[in-house]
């Protein structure tokens, strides 16, 4: 008998921008089941034409095996398709052309509290998660007390989630999912709200999912997480599986795609945004350093990002963010720019944002910017941002024989500047 659990044949997953999936009433289904003969009789409708400018192509052409107790992990840029891969493998949606296979229990995580009730204590949204998911009340029951203790929320388990914190919310959430007997488990990125040591728990919850026989497909930014838990690795570009192997040999091709598929400039007109009622936007961005390349950065050198910004609406007061991320998703520090800013209405104005000498280590690292109002301490509440752009290298600083040296990725991904010794008496 064959080992094979999932199995997706040519899935793709068209969307109609500015469109929603209808939603079906259950006397939508018993009349479609109804009609169905009839249906049958109808000619069939002719594959989507991809291209029709008002589509585009989520997930294309995407075939893959999956085994019983392999733990693969999906990784690839923002709008990759990793979530939309879940989301029809969980049965969410559904694909616009292709199919997928599965055999077994399966339960999913793929957004933080989906099923909860803001107005429910934990100790209700257990159970209605819980059975959601496909739990019995004995079988919740059974596993009440191993779900609170494993999300740390014993004190607050008959307050409403309506005061949890994000944290909390999330623990909770993939608590209760953790812990359904399932042969099938889908994770989408949630661990990133959890602290590390919860983060670490996890980790650990889905490797012993893993010596137990079930299979866990799991998504995140982190290659760390990747490389720990999973032994193979999936690589999503624009909708098409770039590569199935071996983690560490995914994480290589995902790194060095990341650096060749930009350039210095990040041009984001005419591209759809999350949020079509934004008060502004970013359009362009540039990476500015005289007598390099774009996307290689000196060592010791001061960033300058030069951007275009429209105003949608007239907005009084906003400034910028910025966090560097290494290309493996880890952070390695933010800022909030302390001067304010306007735009009127109708308004293209440009900025430049300086950030003088970060002391990176060399390696790859990537951009995130933002625009918004508020600070660290009040809450940041966001116009736009534009994240996992303009990739970059920081090269590595010259040898004190004026070769260039060598930099151990264990030293850090910070090069502190030379420090000051001296003999004490």
């Amino acid at each position: 008998m064959s080992d094979v659990v999932i199995r997706a044949e040519n899935l793709s997953k068209r969307y109609r921008i500015g469109e929603q999936e209808p939603y079906l009433a259950l006397r939508d289904v018993l009349a479609r089941a109804l009609s169905a003969p009839f249906r049958i009789l109808r000619r069939p409708k002719s594959s989507p034409r991809s291209g029709d400018a008002t589509h585009f192509w989520a997930l294309r052409d995407v075939s893959f095996e999956v085994r019983q107790g392999d733990v693969v992990g999906i990784i690839g840029a923002n709008g990759a398709g990793k979530s939309t891969l879940l989301q029809i493998l969980a049965r969410v949606t559904k694909p616009t052309l292709g199919l997928a296979w599965i055999r077994g229990r399966l339960g999913s995580l793929l957004e933080v509290g989906t099923g909860f009730h803001a107005e429910l204590t934990g100790r209700e949204n257990i159970y209605l998660n819980g059975a959601i998911l496909g739990m019995g009340r004995r079988e919740i029951d059974r596993k009440f007390d191993e779900i609170v203790a494993f999300a740390e929320i014993e004190k607050f388990i008959d307050t409403p989630v309506k005061y949890y914190s994000s944290g909390m919310y999330v623990r909770l959430a993939f608590s209760v999912a953790a812990h359904l007997e399932t042969e099938i488990l889908l994770i989408d990125e949630v661990l990133a709200v959890g602290d590390v040591a919860f983060q670490k728990k996890c980790l650990g919850r889905m490797g012993e999912a893993a010596k137990h026989g079930r299979t866990v497909l799991f998504i995140s930014h982190s290659m760390g997480a990747i490389a720990l838990l999973c032994k193979t690795a999936m690589v999503l570009d624009h909708g098409r599986l770039k590569m199935l192997g071996p983690s560490q040999q995914a994480i290589a091709a995902y790194l060095v795609g990341a650096m060749d598929r930009d350039t210095e400039v990040y041009n984001v007109e005419g591209i759809p945004r999350a949020n079509p009622n934004l008060s502004m936007q970013i359009e362009f961005l540039r990476l500015e350093l005289e007598g390099f390349p774009g996307k290689l950065v000196p060592a010791d050198a001061d960033l300058s990002l030069r951007m275009t910004i429209r105003g949608n609406q007239a907005v009084s007061s906003f400034h910028f963010s910025l966090t560097i991320y290494g290309v493996d998703g880890t952070p390695v520090g933010s800022c909030f720019g302390p001067s304010v800013h306007s735009i009127e209405q109708g308004e293209v104005a440009t900025y430049r944002l300086e950030l003088p000498n970060p002391s990176l280590a060399p390696g790859l690292y990537r951009f995130e910017l933002g625009m918004g109002t508020g600070n660290e301490r009040e809450g940041f509440r966001e116009f736009d941002v534009a994240a996992d752009v303009l990739h970059f290298e920081v090269l590595p600083p010259p040898g004190h024989d004026g070769t260039k040296s060598e930099w151990e990725p264990a030293w850090g991904i910070i090069r502190f500047r030379q420090p000051l010794t001296t003999k004490c008496d």
